[in-house]
Order: C-alpha cells, then sequence, then structure tokens
C-alpha cells in the first residue's frame, strides 16, 4: 500500500491540487483586480497630499519597493553563490540567476496576492499554499527545462536543485503572504494602524529567518527528513509536500513524470469541483467538498491522515454532546483553544527532544519501556491517548458550564 500510495496516488493528487488552485485563481481573479485597485487609489490619494484616515495607512509605497530590492538583491545573491558552486551550472550563471529572479518576482506576486486574499479573506488555514506551491514547482521545471536547451547543459540532479531553491523562495513568499495578511485581517478588524503593523511583521520575518534554519538543521541532526540522510533516532519526520514537489522537479526534468497519473488527478479534480458546487447549491452551504483538501488528503501518508480523522470523528462527538447545552458556543470556542494549545506544545516538545537527542546521542532519551518493547509500548500510547482525551473534553465541558 505504502508503495502504491508513493509511485501512484500521489502524483493523483498532486493533479487534483494543481486542478483545484487554478479553480481558486479564476475565483478570485476579480477580487484581486478590486483589491489592486483600491490599494493604487489610496497611493494616489497619498500622493495628492489628502491626509488618510489612520486605519489606512500602509507603509509608503518606496519604502517597499526599496526593501523588495534589497530583498531581490539577496535572492540574486544566492542563487549565484550556488550556481557558481556548481561546475554544471558556473557557466550559466548569468542566464539561471537573470530567470530565476523574473520568475520569484512573476509568480511571487500572483502566488501573494492568492494566497494572501484567501488567508485574509477565510483564515490561513484554508489558503491554498499546497496547490500554488505544486504549480510553481512544475512551471519552475518547465522553465528549467528551456534553460538546459538554451545552454546545453544536461538533466543534471545540480539542475533540480537549482529548481527547488527557486521554488523555496516563491513558497516563503507565499506562506509569509499567508500569516501577515491574517495578522492584518484581524488588525483592521480592531482597527489596528496599518503601517505600524506592517512593521511588527517584518520584524517578526527577520527574526523567523534567523531562528528557523537552526530548528531546522536540529531536527534534521536528530531524526532526519524522510527521503535524506538519515538523523541519529531510527524513525525520520515525514515532509510529505516537500518528498512530493521534490519528486515532480526530478520527474519533469527528467522526463519520467506519469504525466498520466497527474491527467487522472486533473479529471478527479474536476468532478470535485462540481460535486462541490452542486452541494454547496443544493444544502445552501451546509455540506461541501472543497477540492483542496480532497487533494490534500491523496497525497498526505496514511499515518498524518488517520489522525486528523480520528480528531474529527472525536471533535464531533463532543460537539454533538454539548449541542443541546447552554454553553455550546463556549464550548466550541473552549475545544478549539485547548487544541491549538495542544499543536503548539507538541511542536515545542518536539524541538526540545530533538536538542536532548542531539546533545546526547542517545535516540530515546525519554524512552520508559525497554527496547523491543514494541507492542506494549503501542498499547500504552493508545490508552495513554484514549485517558487523556476523555480527561481533557470532560474538564472543557465542565469549564465551559460555569463561564
Amino acid at each position: 500500500a505504502g508503495t502504491v500510495w508513493s509511485r501512484e496516488v500521489r502524483f493523483m493528487g498532486a493533479g487534483v491540487i494543481g486542478v483545484a488552485a487554478i479553480w481558486t485563481l479564476i475565483k478570485l481573479a476579480g477580487p484581486l483586480i478590486g483589491g489592486l485597485t483600491s490599494a493604487l487609489a489610496a497611493n494616489r490619494r497619498r500622493a495628492s497630499g489628502e491626509v488618510l484616515d489612520r486605519t489606512e495607512q500602509d507603509i509608503p509605497i518606496n519604502i517597499v519597493a526599496g526593501l523588495s530590492i534589497a530583498c531581490l538583491i539577496g535572492i540574486g545573491f544566492i542563487l549565484a553563490f550556488f550556481a557558481q558552486s556548481n561546475p554544471t551550472l558556473a557557466g550559466s550563471t548569468a542566464l539561471l540567476v537573470a530567470g530565476g529572479l523574473v520568475y520569484v518576482v512573476l509568480i511571487g506576486f500572483a502566488v501573494a496576492a492568492i494566497c494572501g486574499y484567501m488567508a485574509g479573506l477565510i483564515g490561513s488555514s484554508n489558503s491554498p499554499v499546497s496547490g500554488v506551491g505544486i504549480l510553481a514547482i512544475v512551471i519552475a521545471s518547465v522553465l528549467m527545462l528551456g534553460v538546459l536547451a538554451v545552454a546545453g547543459l544536461p538533466a543534471d540532479p545540480s539542475v533540480i536543485a537549482f529548481a527547488l531553491i527557486v521554488t523555496s523562495v516563491v513558497f516563503a513568499v507565499a506562506v509569509i503572504a499567508n500569516d501577515n495578511l491574517q495578522d492584518l485581517k484581524t488588525g483592521q478588524l480592531v482597527g489596528a494602524t496599518p503601517w505600524r503593523q506592517q512593521t511588527a511583521l517584518i520584524v517578526g520575518v527577520i527574526a523567523g529567518a534567523i531562528v528557523i534554519p537552526v530548528i531546522l538543521n536540529l531536527l534534521n541532526q536528530a531524526f532526519g527528513f524522510e527521503g535524506g540522510p538519515k538523523g541519529i533516532a531510527d524513525e525520520p519526520l515525514a515532509a510529505p509536500q516537500a518528498t512530493l514537489i521534490s519528486a515532480l522537479a526530478r520527474g519533469v526534468i527528467g522526463g519520467d513524470l506519469r504525466w498520466d497519473l497527474i491527467g487522472l488527478g486533473a479529471v478527479i479534480g474536476v468532478v470535485i469541483i462540481i460535486l462541490d458546487a452542486v452541494l454547496n447549491k443544493a444544502t445552501g452551504g451546509k455540506a461541501k467538498l472543497p477540492p483542496l483538501a480532497v487533494g490534500i488528503g491523496f497525497y498526505l501518508p496514511a499515518a498524518v491522515t488517520t489522525m486528523l480523522v480520528i480528531g474529527a470523528v472525536c471533535g464531533w462527538i463532543y460537539d454533538k454532546a454539548i449541542k443541546t447545552t447552554r454553553f455550546a458556543d463556549v464550548g466550541r470556542r473552549m475545544g478549539v483553544l485547548l487544541a491549538s494549545g495542544l499543536i503548539v506544545g507538541e511542536s515545542l516538545f518536539l524541538v526540545m527532544t530533538a536538542g536532548v537527542i542531539v546533545g546526547t546521542r542517545n535516540d530515546a532519551p525519554f524512552a520508559m519501556l525497554p527496547e523491543g518493547s514494541t507492542f506494549p509500548a503501542m498499547a500504552a500510547g493508545i490508552a495513554v491517548f484514549l485517558v487523556l482525551t476523555v480527561a481533557l473534553y470532560s474538564w472543557v465541558r465542565s469549564r465551559s458550564a460555569k463561564v
């Protein structure tokens, strides 16, 4: 089953997500144009001397342009450094850097607009980052084929790596737009000053750029990532999105991508879009079949999706249990807050565990059972999970009743 998923099913998922992302682009064309028109009109009013409301004051466009140019210079330096350090790419550095920067500007602008708009409209968790990422790597890989033909380069792994580096920049643009636009939307709801928020968000991006590489390197040393070098621990961390994007780049540039499977996924995506529209109309918006969610379900491994399904079922049972109580709304909100805390706590504990593993060179520093006790460990884990689930839901219910 794992082999079938790895070689076939996840590529069908890429087709589903690609079609869903294109459909999202089509639906957002009008609102995006309207938003850009509004932003340009506000800038013209500022230039004419009109004093804008405090809640409409953004960072001046000349400062934004200067920061953008500085970022492009940094990106160009990274691309040039990578190309120069590789014998295969060194002779085509200028072409690769110029093409890479143009790609980042054009695709990055589109991706930022799409993901940012969706994040501001319905939240970052529903933004099509995966979909636009898949489209971005396919486009980048196809463009690299053109570079190979012009420069006479072989289909070397370094070419694939360059395409992935360029796409990683576009991904960074997407997730930053995703996060920032949700923050700005929240600020708008409470009457915040946009330019102050934007300044704080720039500081946050810089802080993240400093901290995130350190954490990723720590996790790589402790666990490793699926498909990469092994870490100290035996089980590598799953990276389904990165693995799929890497496989797509290798397939396009190497010429062995299963386009038939992606095409089949695209057909499935079209069918799902139609079913979603029919369900939405028939039920008055109460029942939906989000195409992006279905596509993500295709390419995520069962080890990831199983717990999502279990969590959804547990949440549904809890919602049904408190539906008729006077504290139903409060209970649901407190349940979401508790779940959010568990997600953050699990992430922090994983980073702490990675630090202990790297520091002690022990792959299981918190093991409570002897090595080889697979079945007892699994049984104990399931028992603890069940007890904690019941206890936490009971605690949330009792606290909600007191509000």
